[in-house]
């Protein structure tokens, strides 16, 4: 059972959380788009957003095979140089260490997708990034039954 329903209790701030989704949604290849934000959600082990993203995936036409690879996606061969770029990326500031975002997985980033790409990505990780720990931190649940 969810602890606090936000979008009643802070819904300036759960609009403003929304715009960013908007903003993605607008200026990211939906595919990928897609790819990171399951990415993100499995790292930050957030069953909610696993489960949305997974099923806005497969409804989108995504195979079933390649979402399931997003967690081994350094090894799965079915990802192509600029949705491997992008998950890199979603590591990296997904994982935030103490040095940020490695120069190697930076400049892989730039040589694949445009400076307004690469922006625009990086707004669309932490865009999930922060919807991930709203989840967290309300103990929202996917639905049992679809």
């Amino acid at each position: 059972m969810s602890r606090i329903d936000l979008e009643a209790m802070a819904p300036a701030a759960y609009r403003a959380v929304l715009g960013l989704e908007r903003y993605g949604r607008e200026n990211v290849e939906h595919t990928v788009l897609e790819l990171v934000k399951l990415r993100a959600s499995i790292l930050n082990g957030c069953a909610f957003c696993v489960d949305m993203h997974s099923r806005d995936a497969l409804a989108a036409g995504e195979s079933s095979r390649r979402l399931f690879a997003v967690a081994a996606w350094h090894e799965a061969p079915f990802f192509d140089e600029r949705e491997r770029a992008a998950l890199a990326l979603t590591d990296a500031l997904t994982r935030l260490g103490e040095h940020g975002v490695p120069d190697e997985v930076w400049d892989a980033a730039t040589r694949v997708w445009s400076e307004k790409e690469v922006a625009d990505l990086v707004v669309a990780i932490a865009t999930i990034n922060v919807w991930n720990r709203i989840v967290a931190a309300t103990r929202l649940q996917p639905p049992v039954q679809e």
